[in-house]
């Protein structure tokens, strides 16, 4: 696991925009291709604003989402929405290069089904993608994976859509089998509200149910934490 803790979430950003040209550079000249699942939330659109000014072979780049609202895709709340309108539009990325959850065809199942269809036809029983990024919420969740839903205990399916009881909606999430299967999984982590989440993460026993951030342990890929000093703030010395 690597670990790094930046000054702000401007930094972390940009940090984050480094490694995932580096990590673009590496997927293209070994397989033409960089498969990546985005994650929703603010600290995104930062990273967003960063990649418009990175060198990546763009058209070489397919995009995905590791999670998504149960909300058409014009919506405010949308993290397609977000994207759309932060980086796929100014950087012109071709409708053929982007993957998201059709939440407009139907009920939160079919919805699920059609991008269960379109994981399929990756290679692998579930999708290898080069990077997943991940946020994680002042509850733990990650994706929408949240404590105590039916999602965490998901073993043969790469994308479920999750009843959140907590909020009261239907959430459409990548399951485990499919994250731990990346070659790299990035979380992106600010915020002082996210510290003593964090530290139980990182630091406490294990809580899977409580804590779904903790399950995320890419069984033969890369795992890196990218924090700001905030959300670092309650972590012991030795994890920082």
């Amino acid at each position: 696991m690597n670990f790094v803790v930046s000054k702000d979430p401007n930094e972390l950003a940009a940090l984050a925009s480094i490694e995932f040209a580096r990590l673009s550079k590496e997927a293209i000249r070994e397989r033409d291709s960089f498969t990546v699942a985005l994650s929703g939330g603010s600290t995104p659109l930062l990273l967003y604003k960063h990649l418009l000014e990175a060198v990546v072979d763009w058209d070489r780049v397919f995009f995905y989402f590791g999670d998504e609202r149960n909300v058409l895709p014009n919506e405010d709340a949308s993290n397609f929405k977000g994207a759309n309108r932060s980086l796929f539009r100014p950087l012109r990325i071709r409708e053929d290069n982007i993957f998201r959850w059709r939440t407009e065809i139907g009920t939160p199942i079919e919805v699920a089904d059609d991008f269960e269809n379109t994981l399929h036809k990756l290679p692998g029983e579930f999708p290898q993608f080069d990077l997943i990024l991940l946020g994680m919420g002042s509850d733990g969740h990650t994706a929408s994976l949240f404590p105590g839903t039916d999602a965490l205990n998901e073993t043969r399916r790469s994308a479920a859509a999750n009843w959140v009881p907590q909020l009261g909606t239907w959430r459409f999430t990548l399951t485990y089998p499919a994250i731990n299967n990346a070659r790299d999984v990035m979380f992106l982590v600010a915020g002082e509200d996210k510290a003593e989440t964090l530290k139980g993460v990182i630091e406490g026993g294990a809580k899977p149910a409580e804590l779904p951030s903790q399950r995320v342990k890419p069984a033969n890929g890369n795992l890196t934490w990218l924090v700001d000093r905030l959300a670092a703030g309650r972590l012991s010395t030795g994890n920082i």
